[in-house]
């Protein structure tokens, strides 16, 4: 770390700082940035390239008082680097240290909590009509990624902030394409004048004369459109027909050309938005060769980029689900597959290059993407919608409206279930089962292994009705040698008994159903008492048989599940049993009402008991009253 960064604890230092030696902060906080993340991995390639741009925002508005909400939050970095926590920063996204994303009790620079995409332009709108309503005369920007502007609330809060006049500032940073003819001189002199205070004087003044009649309207829509094709000749007008004022591009790498239009357009009134172009995984070579892999490198040499290998200790989850859906491609050609911009986290980069025509990449469109697979459904394909659990949260009223309501065949594949780790409360995929479990047709499976996630994935071939949900853990498996495993169909609704056991009964869902024959074989090991366990496979429709045997042959049963304890496996069991007036002992290990904060997995699961060693205890402690 340099002489300049070790100075700025917060934005007023950063402030205090000449423009000129804004340039080799930018490359200090760079350097800063790669040696963290080469030892405590992150989102490296979206902070890096935004570096000039909350270097500026920082320097000419007044944070904390002005308010910056980030999109997401993958391009933040900078902005916790700069706001008191250079320090922190070196335990990023672990429970002892801070989160990956911008969280308003984490700091008071953090003026809205992020971590799910699209959301800034809202939030920043309510912060600025806030500002209006109080007089506190703050003001509010808005960060937001291209790939983030793709989705549907990033439209609604810009037509509705449009509509509004608020006093609003979006910065569109746009690292998708490299910075072409359109920053030059023309553009950067059209930039001067649109954004000078003599012109906006000039232009408010001819607006006062022309008045309300018709003729001004028919003017400002001529001047608007004329502006709009010279200043952006690529996508301006869009902005400016939704009523926001749109200047640039300019180059969000040039920490100059930043400050300069921020300086300009800080105190214009009404809804404005700055087009900055810049480049993914900026000043680092390997990230700018590569910024798809270098979004999230994993641990790297900082010196050479060369990035540490990670030996699995078997197949993702993810990389299974890819292999397989493939195959099934091959064998029915009606099957497609789809994602929300989560191709490579999916697994599904293989099946876009094998099968190209039947690969659906919708963008950042959770809600998009589930409509769009009934309505393939309903056209007689066969959809295989991947989305990350947490963000099918999103589309909950797609997946009820357009698809259970009418019965159609879509098979949605949730990846990363359950608690998934270092992204913490806003990744975790906990939700789902609680969320979705009351929605008639919907049919909710999770597999304990490979194979099973395979064998559910063939099972979609022949569903006649859905949703259907597959929901399967982040990372690893179990090590089973799945792509030699025979094709087999899955009774709906149907479990299994794994082992056999007269003392207490454990029912649990997915891979703790794997964690919970360990406990039993330990138990049995230590104790001589036995454990019957069943892996139930299906959470709706529930294996109402096993709910039958278990309430004959035992008084004590304990569920485990990898998710949320109100509305899971732990409230089917006990409605089943109060309901069918089975007065059983019911005990739920799964995720309990709070949100867990950033960790590893495994002490994530520790922590909520549903591990190996949480599910022994609990065993033990119910054998002992």
């Amino acid at each position: 770390m340099k002489d300049l960064l070790e100075t700025i604890n917060s934005p007023s230092d950063l402030r205090k700082l000449s423009e000129d030696q804004l340039k080799p902060l930018c490359s200090e906080i760079r350097e800063y940035m790669v040696d963290c993340c080469s030892t405590n991995p992150g989102h490296l390639g979206s902070s890096l390239g935004a570096v000039e741009l909350i270097v500026g925002l920082h320097y000419i508005f007044n944070t904390p008082k002005d308010k910056l909400v980030f999109d997401v939050g993958h391009q933040a970095y900078a902005h916790k680097i700069l706001t008191g926590r250079r320090e922190a920063f070196r335990l990023n996204r672990t429970r002892e240290g801070i989160s990956g994303f911008p969280q308003r009790a984490e700091s008071a620079f953090d003026a809205f909590g992020t971590g799910h995409s699209s959301t800034s332009i809202s939030a920043a709108l309510g912060l600025a009509e806030a500002a209006r309503m109080t007089g506190s005369g703050e003001k509010v920007v808005a960060m937001i990624g291209d790939g983030a502007m793709t989705g549907g609330l990033a439209w609604e809060g810009l037509n509705n902030a449009g509509a509004s006049g608020a006093d609003l500032l979006i910065i569109l940073n746009d690292n998708n394409i490299s910075i072409d003819r359109n920053i030059g001189g023309v553009h950067n002199y059209l930039l001067k004048i649109t954004t000078s205070p003599g012109y906006n004087r000039f232009k408010r003044r001819v607006w006062e004369r022309l008045g309300n009649r018709g003729i001004r309207s028919y003017v400002q829509k001529m001047v608007r459109d004329a502006k709009s094709h010279l200043v952006s000749g690529s996508g301006g007008a869009v902005f400016e027909a939704l009523g926001f004022r749109y200047f640039g591009p300019v180059d969000g790498n040039d920490i100059a050309q930043v400050t300069d239009a921020l300086r300009r357009l800080r105190d214009l009134p009404g809804p404005r938005i700055l087009h900055c172009i810049t480049t993914k995984g900026k000043g680092y070579a390997p990230a700018e060769a590569d910024p798809t892999v270098w979004h999230a490198p994993g641990k790297f040499d900082p010196a050479t980029g060369e990035r540490v290998h990670v030996q699995y200790k078997a197949d993702r989850y993810q990389d299974v689900f890819g292999e397989v859906l493939t195959e099934l491609a091959r064998m029915d050609d009606k099957v497609v597959g789809i994602t929300p911009a989560m191709a490579s986290g999916c697994g599904m980069t293989g099946f876009a290059e094998k099968m190209p025509g039947r690969f659906f990449d919708v963008g950042i469109e959770e809600e998009h993407a589930v409509t769009f697979a009934a309505g393939l459904a309903a056209g007689g394909i066969k959809p295989y919608c991947n989305i990350y659990s947490s963000f099918s949260q999103r589309a909950y009223d797609c997946i009820i409206h357009d698809v259970a309501l009418q019965n159609l065949p879509v098979v949605l594949c949730f990846d990363r279930a359950g608690v998934v780790g270092e992204d913490g409360a806003t990744h975790h995929g906990v939700f789902d089962m609680t969320a979705y479990r009351s929605i008639p047709n919907a049919v909710i499976a999770a597999p304990r292994d490979e194979i099973e996630l395979k064998n559910l994935m063939y099972s979609g071939l022949s569903v006649t009705g859905g949703p259907y949900i597959i929901r399967y853990p982040r990372g690893c498996g179990e090590g089973l040698n799945w792509r030699e495993a025979s094709w087999k169909a899955m009774e709906t609704g149907k479990g299994q008994r794994l082992t056999d056991g007269e003392d207490v009964a454990v029912l649990a869902l997915g891979p703790s159903a794997n964690r919970a024959v360990e406990a039993a074989e330990a138990y049995d090991a230590r104790t001589g008492k036995s454990v019957r366990v069943y892996d139930m496979r299906f959470l709706k429709p529930v294996d109402t048989s096993i709910l039958e045997e278990v309430a004959r042959d035992f008084d004590r049963i304990i569920t485990v599940e990898d998710g949320a304890l109100k509305g899971g496996l732990f409230s089917e069991v006990s409605e089943y049993m109060c309901g069918h007036g089975l007065c059983k002992h019911v005990t739920g290990l799964g995720i309990p009402d709070k949100f867990v904060p950033q960790d590893t997995q495994a002490r994530q699961r520790a922590e909520c008991r549903i591990d190996r060693e949480g599910i022994l205890a609990e065993i033990d402690k119910i054998l002992k009253k």
